[in-house]
């Protein structure tokens, strides 16, 4: 995030990307899946928190 207001989760976000991105090619299609599946679900469940504005 370019502002100050970085949580822990988009901390642990940008760490699981850079984890992915440090694999493979043939291994990142399917990391990348199982995050958007995470997230997708988290959403879905509403357990995501309010982004302050």
């Amino acid at each position: 995030m370019s502002d100050d207001r970085e949580t822990d989760g988009d901390a642990e976000l940008i760490g699981r990307l850079r984890i992915i991105e440090e694999q493979p090619l043939d291994a990142r299609a399917g990391a990348y899946a199982a995050l958007h599946d995470e997230l997708a679900r988290r959403l879905e469940s509403g357990s995501a928190a309010p982004a302050d504005g």
